[in-house]
């Protein structure tokens, strides 16, 4: 062979094994295993546990994430660590019990709500510890850990935000208050730019991925929906017209909002050949909100530690880290999502002392038989409430009921058989395996309306019970 046709052979069979690499199309991410991964959590606002198709239901639409669920693991025990929404967030966020830095109350509605109130600036978020491992990272949505500048996203880790301060919005973007307006880096986005809300963040977190930067990107794309105010566009309203129940039927259009919402996603990670290598988390921030939304079977509803409470719909799906079509039964917590990721990312969670959550990967790869939490804990207002769950042994101190509660949840996982009466020395055990954690957590840093909004709830539950049993009598 002549040197001349040697060179030629040559750069043929280098065309071969790299021209790929030059083609977005063909490229695989399955074979870049040391690739950072991209990472999404989506959560949303007060969604039931059976809201979703890979939970059970049946009338809301919800085609896409089902499909994204089964690509990955759903957690058929995925618990968040406060049944209402911003010391939920502060824990996610932190990786922590929100009550070990006092956050175990929403926030004051106040305007002038100073930088003391919040997640403060000491306690580390993940988004600062993927910015250490590399990562430009964006929250899109709701914030509602910090009502103050000094405490929104662009302090706390975020390159970019584009959001609302406060707890709650309309859907279309009019501006109220400084807490009920939409901003982008701080700044109020002009009426023009936006249409509906969950679409919105969709298209704000699809402008994020497609921006040409060669750093893995972290989003943390918090859906408002479907948090009441219920509303809704014809679109969605048209997909979800067979539920007669017509607060449901809204309620479902905001559900179906996002579904599609994260198909869009989706698809713009295919588009941009990255979809293998990325992480997308699907959660709720809490249990269903007890006025359109579905719980069953749990018992209870936003607010309460019954399960219905603080048990949400919850998968993960990495297609170049975990295997697909799997359910893992296993308690796991919205606290786990740091460690887990962080270690993904390359980081290293061992070396984050604080995180009371665990890295899961090791349980979801099958390198251990062990379960990921023998314990885990619950508090509201400073433990007017709380509850443990220790094993399959649950203790709920309801103010609610005005009594200690004990289950077992192997053989009652709806929590409809009260067994306190006939064990009273786990009921010793657990209290004191609560105490224990307890003494570690701080006293909250403010109060909300939650104990007086519990007590007439339960006065208004009994009033009605009452007066039912007095017509059949």
């Amino acid at each position: 062979m002549t040197h001349r046709l040697q060179k030629i052979y040559l750069l043929a069979i280098m065309l071969l094994v790299f021209g790929c690499s030059n083609n977005p199309e063909k490229y695989n991410y399955k074979e870049e295993t040391t690739a950072k991964p991209n990472v999404i959590i989506v959560l949303t606002d007060d969604q039931g546990w059976a809201d979703v198709g890979f939970n059970g239901a049946t009338d809301i639409p919800t085609s896409n994430l089902d499909r994204i669920a089964k690509e990955g693991v759903i957690f058929s025990n995925g618990y968040v660590s406060h049944p209402y929404c911003s010391p939920s967030r502060a824990g996610l966020l932190t990786g922590r019990y929100q009550a070990r830095f006092g956050h175990d109350c929403n926030l004051p509605y106040l305007e002038e709500n100073d930088a003391s109130i919040g997640t403060p600036l000491s306690e580390k978020m993940i988004s600062e510890a993927l910015k250490e491992q590399g990562y430009r990272t964006a929250a899109i949505g709701k914030w509602h850990v910090g009502d103050h500048p000094e405490l929104h996203p662009n302090a706390q880790g975020f390159d970019h935000w584009f959001g609302f301060a406060g707890g709650n919005m309309n859907f279309w973007g009019y501006p109220q208050t400084p807490l009920k307006t939409i901003l982008r880096n701080g700044k109020p986005v002009p009426q023009n730019e936006l249409s509906y809300l969950t679409d919105d963040f969709t298209d704000e977190a699809i402008r994020f991925i497609n921006k040409n930067d060669d750093k893995p990107f972290f989003i943390y794309l918090a859906y408002n929906a479907p948090h009441a105010p219920d509303h809704a566009t014809e679109k969605y309203l048209e997909r979800t017209k067979h539920i007669e129940y017509g607060r449901r039927s809204v309620y479902a259009a905001m559900v179906n909002a996002v579904d599609e919402g994260v198909n869009r996603i989706d698809s713009t990670l295919v588009a941009n050949n990255i979809k293998d290598n990325t992480i997308i988390v699907f959660l709720s921030d809490n249990g269903g909100r007890k006025e359109h939304a579905d719980n069953r079977p749990n018992r209870g509803h936003k607010g309460m530690l019954f399960e219905g409470g603080i048990k949400v719909p919850f998968f993960i799906s990495w297609p170049n880290g975990l295997k697909e079509n799997r359910r893992y039964e296993n308690p796991v917590s919205s606290l786990d999502l740091f460690p887990t990721i962080l270690d993904a990312a390359g980081g290293n969670s061992n070396e984050e002392p604080q995180l009371d959550g665990v890295n899961l990967l090791p349980y979801l790869k099958d390198k251990t038989t062990k379960k990921p939490h023998k314990s885990l804990f619950w508090r509201s207002v400073g433990g007017f409430e709380y509850a443990v769950r220790v094993d399959d042994y649950k203790l709920y101190k309801s103010a609610y009921k005005g009594k200690t509660l004990l289950f077992n949840l192997n053989t009652d996982p709806f929590e409809k058989h009260n067994i306190a009466d006939e064990h009273p020395n786990i009921i010793n055990q657990l209290e004191k395996t609560y105490a224990q954690w307890d003494s570690k957590n701080i006293e909250p840093g403010w109060v909300d309306p939650h104990p007086e909004n519990v007590i007439k709830e339960e006065q208004y539950f009994r009033a009605i019970r009452n007066k039912s049993l007095k017509k059949k009598k």
